[in-house]
């Protein structure tokens, strides 16, 4: 019994010092791995690697159209620090240059870029309005829009405006263009749906190198629609009451601004009550019932101050009740009173097309100045044979008149700083 204890208990022991021997040497050896791997990184790290021999291929960069915003969506309205670079901006420009800014010229479905080359890279026009019914898709949109950028030569971008409502007023189709809805259709839509549509369709725009859609319209109509030629009659508007107009104008507007585009609230302060289409004719175009604090008036206040559109298209019409003796457009008390005091609207105003006949009794070199002096900032005509002569008007105005040369600058200043949030500008 006693052996057999002694045998166990030697045995035990022999047990205890192989595991010793086993656990010693297992740290030895990860002792000197660890050390082998030392070295092997300190020998790399400190032996100059070889440079390459030939040049390592680059990726290729993509495409997206000059001066578009890609990323987050811009705002359409300045920030104090897109102000005061908007300043500097303008102030290195001379005063030719600046109120070239305050133009949009038109380029016509079909009509080859190269026909505005000279007013953009040797005039400076800031500003080009696509008109008629392209159908070339996107991609044929895009292929215009750049070559309108490679004209520029300055601080700024062409900033590519158009006319894209939807139902009768789309002009850009074709490809990668979705057909949109009228505006009255748009209208029995809830309120994120449209939204959601709407960023679609600026998605669209922004692909093809557009800046800016002249829309929506958030005119409401308070006469028969069938006689009210340039809205109702063509399904314009949203087809609710002023408040209902508002809330989808401004659903729309915050759409097309999630795409990375701006908007132009038009036709302020409405064209729902006159007979007459401003663009055609000079017959039923004055309004005698629209107030200034009214419901249709109120409807752009309302949709003005919840979305973020940019601009704020001023319509061509006379309005009795407001100020009988001026169209809107030349009308400081639209302007100036009631869309930049009353509705405290701080950005870019721009014209309806001062080529229309609603104006027509005006000489063309008058059109821009009486614009700006109103308090407006661009002048936009659908005509090109109009485009020199309101610029020349401008500059010439001026050039003799230090007051209206500084409205000439103050407007500048609000073009470039859109530009500059929409991304046209450093």
């Amino acid at each position: 019994m006693a052996q057999q204890q002694a045998n166990r208990h030697g045995s035990e022991q022999r047990h205890r010092t192989h595991a010793w021997i086993a656990i010693v040497a297992t740290v030895v050896a990860l002792m000197l791995a660890v050390g082998v791997i030392w070295w092997v990184w300190a020998h790399r790290a400190h032996t100059p690697r070889p440079q390459a021999t030939t040049p390592a291929p680059t990726a290729t960069p993509s495409v997206t159209p000059s001066g578009s915003p890609s990323g987050a969506a811009p705002t359409a309205s300045p920030s104090p620090t897109t102000t005061d670079r908007a300043q500097e901006i303008v102030d290195g420009m001379s005063l030719d240059e600046r109120a070239a800014q305050l133009v949009m010229t038109p380029l016509a479905a079909g009509t080859d870029p190269s026909a505005i080359r000279a007013l953009i890279a040797d005039e400076h026009v800031g500003s080009v309005i696509l008109m008629g019914n392209w159908t070339s898709g996107v991609a044929g949109v895009r292929e215009a829009t750049e070559m309108l950028q490679s004209y520029a030569d300055g601080p700024t971008h062409v900033l590519v405006a158009t006319d894209q409502e939807g139902g009768q007023v789309q002009h850009l189709q074709g490809p990668g263009f979705e057909t949109m809805p009228s505006e009255v259709t748009q209208g029995t839509m809830a309120l994120a749906d449209l939204q959601a549509a709407s960023r679609g369709w600026g998605e669209q725009l922004h692909m093809a190198g557009v800046h800016v859609d002249l829309a929506p319209c958030v005119d409401t109509v308070t006469i028969d629609r069938a006689s009210n030629a340039p809205v109702g009659a063509l399904d314009r508007d949203y087809g609710l009451d002023a408040a209902g107009n508002a809330q989808h104008a401004a659903a729309f507007v915050e759409g097309l601004r999630a795409a990375g585009v701006g908007a132009a609230t038009k036709h302020f302060p409405g064209l729902g009550a006159v007979t007459g289409n401003t663009d055609f004719t000079t017959d039923g175009i004055v309004d005698t019932t629209t107030t200034r604090n009214g419901p249709e008036v109120q409807a752009f206040a309302q949709a003005i101050r919840a979305a973020d559109s940019g601009m704020v298209m001023i319509s061509l019409a006379t309005y009795t009740a407001i100020d009988p003796d001026e169209p809107a457009a030349f009308s400081p008390t639209v302007i100036d009173g009631m869309l930049r005091g009353d509705i405290g609207y701080g950005g870019v105003v721009i014209s309806d097309s001062l080529s229309a006949s609603a104006v027509s009794a005006i000489a063309p070199a008058e059109l821009g100045v009486r614009l700006v002096q109103a308090g407006g900032d661009l002048a936009c005509v659908n005509d090109p044979a109009f485009t020199q002569p309101i610029l020349d008007g401008l500059r010439a105005r001026a050039r003799g008149d230090a007051a209206f040369a500084e409205r000439v600058t103050r407007s500048a200043r609000r073009v470039v700083a859109l530009k500059l949030a929409l991304g046209l500008a450093q």
